[in-house]
């Protein structure tokens, strides 16, 4: 069995081109869930979702986010009522004490619906309102997971991190702001003084996370270190498993130079230099790295380098090949 540990759009991306590398009937992909916001009464789970459309065939590879050809009739409405009652034409946000009410996996990450501030299309809002119900029903969200997960025909095994909230906060010099309201609702554009991963310390890794770490080898795709895959390093029996089993890890940089996303500055606030060698110094568990052929970066172990740039499934398929020499190397 080989694991993938999947945030943002990174994984998932590479997962577009192992099929043919990594047996999909032998592949669990852990999705983080401290992005996920619960959203006008409906549980959102970002990175879960990116991996559950690609897997189904759905995913708008355009955004790699929601389903493609996805109508927004209900966003477009929510919007229109909000603009004619006059609520300030824009989204809304919930005071902090109303964020730890209602149900005990939005804990700090609940958001107001009107308005709302992120584009949901109505399939996608289907997907939400299912796994929401499961939920309320007293299914897990492992449980419901996978259940969604039948439902779009997944040949991999998808489970999130934890059955229990944790939540990406983002300081920033205005005050905290959920990861989401961060990034989606203002762009990354705030500075950012530090990042919080509140939740980490009362909840439990999901145990069919851990038992995919243990049962490893495990591949860190190229995700944002502190966003994506910093939530599960928090939880410490992943961060134990993972000290434990193979792992091999492919940079989100090119040296000092990111891909995409707001990995360079969410690294400075945490204390990491922006760069391979931060990622390094993230991932002190990983016994092998995955490297540009123009990344110089000398490391403490392993590297096998190739192209990472990964623009399509070819590309993703070599960085994949790369990916397996690297784990036949220290496994």
């Amino acid at each position: 069995m080989t694991t993938f540990l999947s945030g943002g759009t990174g994984t998932p991306k590479l997962l577009a081109g192992a099929g043919d590398v990594f047996d999909p009937g032998d592949t669990t992909v852990v999705g983080n869930t401290g992005d996920d916001v619960e959203l006008g009464g409906l549980l959102v789970c970002p990175d879960v979702d990116t991996v559950l459309f690609w897997g189904g065939g759905v995913l708008d590879r355009e955004r790699w986010w929601g389903i493609d050809g996805d109508t927004a009739e209900t966003h477009a409405e929510l919007h229109r009522l909000a603009d004619a009652a006059g609520l300030d034409g824009g989204p809304r946000f919930l005071p902090a004490e109303r964020q730890t009410e209602g149900r005990q996996l939005a804990r700090w990450r609940r958001f107001s619906g009107v308005a709302e501030f992120m584009h949901i299309g109505d399939r996608d809002r289907a997907v939400h309102l299912t796994r929401t119900g499961l939920l309320d029903e007293g299914a897990t969200l492992t449980e419901v997971t996978r259940t969604l997960a039948d439902a779009f025909g997944l040949a991999v095994d998808l489970v999130p991190m934890s059955d229990d909230p944790v939540a990406t906060i983002v300081h920033t010099p205005a005050g905290e702001q959920h990861f989401q309201e961060f990034w989606v609702a203002h762009g990354g554009e705030p500075a950012v003084a530090d990042v919080e991963f509140r939740g980490a310390d009362r909840a439990r890794a999901a145990p069919a996370a851990v038992e995919a770490v243990r049962g490893g080898p495990v591949v860190v795709g190229p995700s944002n270190p502190v966003t994506s895959i910093g939530p599960m390093l928090a939880l410490p029996e992943l961060a134990d498993a993972l000290r434990e089993t193979p792992v091999v890890a492919v940079s989100p940089f090119v040296e000092d130079r990111v891909f995409s996303g707001p990995a360079a500055k969410l690294m400075t606030a945490v204390g990491y230099e922006p760069s391979t060698r931060g990622v390094a110094d993230a991932y002190p568990f990983a016994d092998a790295f995955i490297l540009d052929d123009a990344d110089g970066t000398a490391l403490d172990r392993p590297v096998v380098r190739t192209d990472t740039r990964m623009d399509d499934d070819a590309d993703a398929a070599r960085v994949a090949r790369a990916v397996r020499e690297a784990l036949e190397a220290v496994t």
